[in-house]
């Protein structure tokens, strides 16, 4: 087993042995970072055996806007002929827009100077092997430095699944009552959108879906308010996860805010451990206009599923808000997994302006 890795389990031997790959100047001076041309690929890492990745920091420059969604972080574990992860570098560390912004939660942070110290604390174990590429999708050369840490073992962990992520995009959802002059003309109207009932969850914006045994431990979430609608806010959408095939929600929540665990519309930013809203962007006149960032981790209250699951949330009530959602989902599960929709090409990836 991985064993604990909180302060009280640190006095407990493992039977581990430490590991790195870095951009350090193999040359022994000081150019520590490697340059990546406009469409190039490079392996970060490459690990033979049993082991479990610990953690990866990275930073990155460019002379490029969004240069965080332009840069593509994929992993494989096991041989895959499909990445298990594949996500925006900027997306995956847990932050979207393509913005660097400082937060911090226990698996995923962006450290100063101004959020450009990206890391990850999810464990990764493999039995057989690791890669770790990163592609560079813009037009610019691309300056990244890293560390990837990991572990090697003499036998896989017991039991242990493995890591995936997904970046997905909706711009615009498909939002049918935000028409904000008819809610002001038409009682009948704003009647008719927060009465309609949504009890299947067709049209909500999908978060993750996936076949095989495993767990689902969050996401982040981003959203791009860039139309105005009656009251400006975004967050009236529940959350609806169904587990194991089933028609009806077997999670079903209230709200936006409320699955993030937020409250009353938020509109300031916060961080902590396991929930957050690191990125609000309103203003005194539109309070929720514009780019919004949040996450949820389920790292004390992982959702289990046997078969598959399929992690949803409303765009407004009833899904009736029209916005630019994006998201990247964190879970761990079984092999093989079900393959991802095609990740847009970065034209598409590009936040709105």
């Amino acid at each position: 087993m991985i064993g604990p890795s909180s302060l009280s389990g640190l006095p407990f031997l493992r039977d581990a042995r430490r590991g790195r790959a870095s951009s350090y100047d193999t040359a022994g001076g000081n150019m520590d970072y490697w340059l990546l041309d406009p469409g190039e690929t490079r392996t970060l890492a490459a690990v033979q055996g049993p082991g479990c990745v610990r953690h990866i920091w990275m930073t990155m420059a460019s002379r490029e806007t969004a240069y965080p969604r332009r840069a593509v972080a994929r992993m494989y574990w096991d041989g895959s002929p499909h990445p298990c992860v594949e996500v925006p570098a900027g997306d995956f560390f847990g932050m979207g827009h393509g913005i660097v912004k400082n937060f911090w939660s226990l698996p995923l942070s962006m450290s100063p100077q101004d959020g450009r110290g990206f890391n990850c604390f999810f464990p990764m174990p493999f039995a057989t092997g690791a890669r770790i590429d990163v592609t560079n999708e813009g037009e610019r050369r691309l300056v990244l430095y890293f560390y990837v840490d990991y572990e090697t073992y003499e036998r896989p962990l017991a039991g242990a699944a493995y890591f995936h992520a997904q970046w997905r995009r909706e711009n615009p959802t498909g939002g049918w009552g935000d028409d904000s002059r008819r809610f002001a003309q038409d009682p009948e109207y704003f009647r008719e959108v927060f009465t309609t009932p949504n009890t299947a969850g067709e049209g909500n914006y999908v978060i993750l879906e996936a076949r095989g045994r495993g767990h689902y431990v969050g996401c982040n979430l981003n959203i791009d308010c860039f139309q105005r609608a009656k009251n400006d806010w975004y967050g009236e959408g529940d959350d609806m996860i169904f587990i194991d095939g089933v028609s009806r929600p077997t999670l079903h929540g209230t709200g936006t805010e409320d699955y993030f665990n937020t409250a009353f519309g938020p509109s300031q930013e916060f961080c902590s451990p396991y929930h957050g809203l690191p990125l609000t962007s309103g203003t005194p006149e539109w309070p929720y206009g514009g780019k919004h960032s949040m996450y949820r981790f389920h790292i004390e209250d992982p959702v289990h599923f046997r078969e598959s699951i399929r992690v949803t949330i409303e765009h407004g009530h009833a899904n009736h808000l029209s916005h630019d959602y994006s998201s990247t989902a964190y879970w761990y599960q079984t092999e093989p997994h079900l393959g991802f929709p095609l990740l847009p090409p970065v034209g598409e990836r590009l936040p709105r302006e």
